[in-house]
């Protein structure tokens, strides 16, 4: 039961960087394939009737983690508490400037909101990214299962790393150009030129720091967590999800040279769930791994919530679910379609 609720809290963080990943990704490129007032209002035109729902995947896989691993839940708010106020206040002002850009009617003021917009959701992204290279690297626990990790410390990775360092900046950086890429194909595909055929270009290079930064993470993984290649030679087919997030890869390149941009989008789906579901075979059973001593890490067993609350919660958690993927589909397939530069300025409603 423990096993089966890990998976499913891997596959809800999966699904929250899939979804919100592409509206997080918008914001990340709309300098540059928006070049107008109206250009940047159609940007984010093609999120405005789902990103609000994205983000309900974020709390719903906060919530699944509480009730499935409540340890973990516990030990992580205390010990990333800075970095969870971070994302507390960038989700706030993400918000914000989608909802108060067109409030006035003026020179200074949608500008301000639109560099928010592209800071807050820039950021967002490699706070994100940093926090699963945390979880995969591990933190330093103590002798009474506690932990507070510094913001940084001399940005080496070891026994006393803090948040910020070498390995989980690049993996916030890994993420930066991974979900730029993925935000890029959304536009491209939802959009008409000339943003889809910035959009494109800018998949090109997005794409190119993408592979060159997965390489690069991959290696540092292998040999920073010994858990990652011993689950790998343990279990031989876990090597399927690697083996998922290259060929989405792959496709994307592929795809969007032939302008099959929905087909490109698509693939990065594949990718970015081939590498979460990577990062959390990677490290099972460990929910969250010492650095220290690997008998202090949380595993699956002594961070789970007892069996019988397990059965019983996963009752519930399928209903719930189930009405979640019923809105998703209906809302997606309602607003399906380009979203076209005209009314532009009447909000992001008319998507």
């Amino acid at each position: 039961m423990e096993t089966l609720w890990f998976c499913l809290v891997a596959v809800m963080i999966a699904l929250y960087v899939v979804f919100d990943g592409f509206d997080l990704g918008a914001g990340i490129v709309q300098a540059w394939v928006a070049r107008t007032s109206e250009e940047r209002r159609t940007v984010l035109r093609t999120i405005g009737p789902v990103w609000d729902g994205n983000e309900v995947w974020l709390l719903a896989g906060g919530g699944t983690l509480f009730f499935a691993f409540p340890t973990l839940y516990a030990a992580s708010f205390s010990g990333f508490y800075l970095p969870l106020m971070m994302v507390l206040w960038l989700l706030i002002l993400r918000g914000c400037s989608i909802e108060f850009r067109d409030h006035i009617r003026n020179d200074a003021w949608r500008p301000f909101w639109d560099g928010v917009f592209r800071l807050s959701s820039s950021l967002l992204v490699i706070v994100f990214g940093a926090a699963l290279g945390n979880v995969v690297r591990g933190v330093a626990f103590d002798e009474m299962g506690r932990f507070f990790a510094p913001l940084w410390v001399d940005f080496r990775p070891g026994t006393e790393a803090g948040i910020l360092d070498g390995y989980t900046i690049l993996v916030g950086l890994t993420a930066y150009a991974a979900l730029a890429m993925h935000g890029a194909l959304w536009l491209a595909h939802k959009t008409g030129d000339p943003v889809a055929g910035r959009a494109r270009r800018v998949v090109r290079v997005a794409w190119i720091g993408t592979a060159v930064l997965t390489v690069a993470i991959t290696i540092w993984t292998m040999k920073l967590q010994p858990l990652v290649p011993a689950n790998l030679a343990r279990w031989p087919l876990g090597a399927l999800f690697p083996a998922l997030a290259v060929a989405g890869l792959v496709l994307v390149w592929l795809f969007n040279a032939r302008g099959k941009t929905g087909k490109a989008f698509l693939a990065s789906c594949a990718y970015l769930i081939g590498m979460l579901t990577s990062a959390a075979f990677g490290i099972y059973p460990y929910v969250l791994p010492s650095i220290l001593d690997p008998a202090r890490g949380l595993t699956i067993m002594n961070a789970a919530a007892p069996e019988s609350g397990l059965k019983i919660g996963l009752v519930w958690w399928s209903i719930g679910m189930t009405l979640a993927a019923g809105y998703v589909i209906f809302v997606y397939r309602h607003f399906a379609g380009r979203v076209s530069p005209e009314g532009a300025d009447e909000g992001y409603g008319g998507a």
